[in-house]
């Protein structure tokens, strides 16, 4: 290979992994760049990992399985910056033999050279002596050094965010069940008299979901982190706090301000869907899921936990209304992150109709924990 032709590919594996490393680490929001190279390790490397979890029976070793993709995820995007440094510099130290002692026999010296500056780990047997040579080094070095500096940044960053995450997911519990269920939410504060608790639910999952917002979209490899409890996933405890401001908003006649702090949710909540959707590029189906049986019996476990309601009619056409602008992208997320599912969240073939169609496979379904209860 010509020696021009080796430094230019050397600078081009350089720019596109510092390109990679500024739009993954640095910039704190969504990038919308063509050479992120990030995604395109992230997404095949899961689909795998998502496969061979499907392998396993038990849905405890599954989900143990699945929830080592995001430390590994993680590893496997910092080993690509590293070897693409290292790589870079290799080819553009192994163009400029005549300015190092002893010049590189071959690429693999100077690749072993390149690895041993960037850790560092040189043991001095390879020296540059001219100038294009020393500044690599020193480039070369820096360059290893800032990235274990923005390796720690982010590690501490990632790990912040998923446990600011996981707090409320874990508080719901005694409010949602496990796993949640935006009825259930409902149900509790009326049986409890605690309608103060629900606003504040609404607004503690709003800055939740902002939270989320910013950080997920920023740093997308958290949406592979999974909630460490069982029973538990960050998406099915957002949708059940979405689905029960869309049945205050929908069915409830609310006689206070609670009305107000679901309609806040709901738009915060919603701003999330849209911009998770964007990111994945789903396309919005535009329905709401739930079916007008499982609708009337929420509405008559509403009435019977106290609330007033609406006419079935006008709240069943108010209720697919606003289910149907985060529904669809909602369950689409949960399929691609094989979460298990929850009510009215992720895998649909425990409806009846569905059931009609698929009884020969249905045992095989629930022996896998794909059935929702």
């Amino acid at each position: 290979m010509p020696r021009v032709v080796e430094a230019a590919l050397g600078i081009v594996i350089l720019a596109i992994a510092f390109y990679d490393v500024f739009q993954s680490v640095v910039l704190p929001r969504p990038s919308v760049g063509k050479l992120r190279v990030a995604p395109w390790i992230l997404r095949p490397l899961w689909a795998t990992w998502k496969w061979l979890g499907t392998l396993e029976e038990r849905i405890d070793r599954r989900e143990n399985w699945l929830g080592t993709f995001g430390p590994v995820g993680l590893i496997a995007l910092l080993g690509f910056w590293a070897l693409s440094s290292m790589l870079g510099y290799a080819l553009i130290l192994d163009s400029i033999p005549g300015e190092i002692q002893p010049p590189p026999q071959d690429f693999w010296t100077s690749l072993y050279f390149s690895a041993g500056t960037l850790l560092p780990l040189s043991y001095g047997e390879i020296i540059p002596v001219g100038a294009v040579a020393r500044i690599v080094i020193v480039a070369e070095s820096a360059t290893g050094v800032a990235l274990i500096a923005l390796v720690i940044s982010l590690l501490f960053s990632l790990y912040g965010s998923f446990q600011r995450r996981e707090e409320l997911v874990v508080t719901l519990d005694a409010l949602a069940g496990a796993p949640p269920a935006g009825l259930q939410l409902l149900e509790t504060v009326a049986n409890h008299r605690m309608p103060d608790e629900l606003r504040a639910t609404f607004d503690s999952w709003r800055q939740w979901s902002a939270a989320v917002l910013e950080s997920h979209l920023a740093y997308p490899i958290l949406f592979y982190f999974r909630s460490s409890h069982d029973n538990e996933a960050w998406l099915n405890s957002f949708g059940a706090v979405m689905d029960a401001a869309t049945l205050v908003l929908s069915t409830v006649v609310s006689e206070d301000a609670t009305e107000g702090h679901a309609r806040l949710m709901f738009k915060i909540g919603n701003h999330l869907v849209e911009d998770v959707a964007w990111y994945f590029r789903f396309k919005n189906a535009g329905v709401s899921i739930v079916e007008r049986q499982e609708f009337d019996d929420a509405r008559d476990r509403l009435i019977k936990a106290g609330y007033k309601c609406r006419d079935a009619d006008i709240a069943w056409s108010e209720f697919s209304a606003l289910r149907s602008m985060y529904a669809s992208p909602m369950n689409e997320l949960a399929r691609r992150l094989a979460i298990l599912p929850a009510k009215w969240i992720g895998d649909r073939s425990y409806l009846p109709h569905v059931q009609r169609t698929v009884r020969t496979r249905a045992p095989k379904r629930a022996a896998r924990g794909d059935v929702s209860q």
